[in-house]
């Protein structure tokens, strides 16, 4: 495969290329173009390819299957953390005094704690990211994954990762990618287009209102929107359920509760799922209004996707916790599992005052080349890579690095692949984090769902350390086993 990249001519490529263009368009496998000076004059219904890789990339079967094997445990335990309160106040109220925006979050989570519950059900759409690890000397097909992130909101490219999949088998189908090296029987189908609104159609239906609706809370101007919008049309043409789309100032605006029963209703459309792909990071909340927004939702009856504290959970912080010897312990009984998710975990340190934190800030002072420093955000672009952690590190006082923590930096395999952004192709050497989606829907006494939902791959060029597509550092690829 890494041969088959960079193997074919001009004229190969330029027909893999407008066959993936045009697949592309007629797929809704597009994006908005980012916004230009002159956008009061352009058409503003314009839309461009997704950027996607040209072929699909070689990842270990057995690291693949692991990943997918152990999705569910990864809900499972996001769900059990959000259930021990003193466990995030543990966390939180450590972050608040050095994060605003974590400070923020957990007063909320307070708060509505506090005032009391109105919905006992909530709806995890998770993605447990993945690097695959290659010692020196390994063979490839024995690489390991090792965890990046949990994410535990609006976690995105559901859609167009599953339509991504569909264009290289189409390109393999019709072309052979003029070679006989890539065997479609590799390329597995990923059924996250549809099972993320299964699982929204599945928590509607907990809700109980066939009038209700789903509302997706969005960012306004939504580049990505078309991602979001096959999640609609299959909510509606498969499940029956109607989706709104509301900013978190429009539901400060037109939202209100029903006093009796804390139903929320937006105009006059009651909501049974109130569905994130917005409010994790800092720029979803230029003003009151928009925290105003989150607060009333989160008081309200509807379900939400995720909870607040499901939220907290995907804090960088509790992923570096959980590593330390006996806290995985204190939610996984069963030593199997046990083993089986502390196997996917990377070297994580924290940068507090602890001794262990001491010790790994006086270690990154002397050699910080094997390092990432990250913050409690979302998004991509906020990390901190190599010399670059010394200089943050010199800036920051010993309360302020408590925001942060120190993760070793896995080492991929590089490969070779041709990269399609607005219509150009770029050949690079690359490199691929896996993405396994996972659906979970708990009724406050017992699990009604926790299964796998698919999966993404994301590509990006070796000289690139973020790895978002959204944030423009990498591409939507599929898996080709091997």
């Amino acid at each position: 495969m890494a041969d088959l990249a960079s193997s074919l001519n001009d004229k190969q490529l330029a027909i893999l290329k407008d066959a993936a263009l045009d697949f592309a368009l007629s797929h809704g496998l597009v994006v908005r173009p980012p916004p230009s000076a002159d956008d009061a004059a352009t058409f503003q219904g314009g839309v461009i390819n997704a950027p996607v890789a040209l072929f699909p990339t070689p990842f270990p079967i057995n690291a693949f299957n692991n990943a997918v094997k152990i999705q569910p445990l990864y809900n499972q335990l996001v769900h059990d953390i959000s259930q021990n309160d003193a466990f995030l106040k543990e966390i939180m109220e450590s972050l608040s005094t050095v994060d605003d925006f974590v400070k923020r979050l957990y007063d909320l989570y307070v708060e509505v704690k506090r005032e009391g519950i109105a919905q006992s059900a909530s709806l995890g759409v998770h993605r447990s990211d993945y690097i695959i690890h290659l010692n020196q000397g390994q063979p490839f097909s024995d690489a390991e994954i090792k965890q990046v992130e949990l994410n535990t909101i609006s976690v995105s490219f559901g859609s167009l990762s599953s339509l991504t999949g569909d264009l290289h088998r189409y390109l393999q189908a019709t072309t052979g990618y003029f070679s006989d090296k890539i065997d479609i029987s590799a390329l597995p189908s990923s059924d996250s287009i549809e099972s993320i609104a299964s699982g929204l159609a599945s928590a509607h239906k907990h809700y109980g209102s066939k009038t209700a609706k789903v509302m997706m809370v969005v960012q306004p101007g939504e580049r990505n929107a078309f991602d979001q919008r096959w999640i609609e049309y299959n909510l509606l043409n498969k499940h029956g359920v109607v989706l709104i789309r509301k900013t978190l100032a429009e539901i400060a605006e037109q939202g209100r509760l029903n006093p009796k029963t804390k139903a929320l209703f937006i105009g006059d459309q009651e909501v049974s799922v109130a569905y994130y792909r917005s409010a994790y990071a800092t720029t979803d909340y230029p003003t009151e209004k928009e925290w105003d927004g989150r607060l009333l939702a989160e008081r309200s009856l509807a379900i939400k996707c995720p909870t607040i504290a499901y939220q907290l959970v995907g804090a960088k912080k509790v992923q570096q916790v959980l590593a330390a010897p006996g806290q995985l312990e204190r939610f996984v009984k069963d030593l199997e599992t046990v083993a089986l998710l502390r196997a996917s975990f990377t070297g994580l340190y924290p940068l507090d005052n602890s001794p262990e934190g001491l010790a790994a800030y006086e270690a990154a002072l002397k050699n910080s080349d094997d390092l990432v420093m990250k913050p409690q955000r979302e998004g991509g672009g906020n990390n901190i890579y190599g010399k670059d952690i010394q200089e943050a590190l010199k800036t920051l006082t010993a309360e302020q690095r408590n925001a942060y923590i120190l993760m070793d930096i896995i080492r991929p395999p590089i490969t070779k692949n041709v990269l399609l952004r607005k219509g150009q192709l770029q050949q690079a050497d690359v490199v691929s984090e896996l993405g396994v989606y996972g659906i979970y829907l708990h009724d406050g006494h017992k699990v009604i769902r926790n299964d796998n939902g698919g999966h993404l791959l994301r590509t990006k060029g070796v000289e690139s350390n973020e790895g978002g597509v959204a944030a423009g550092f990498a591409v939507i690829d599929s898996v080709l086993l091997v």
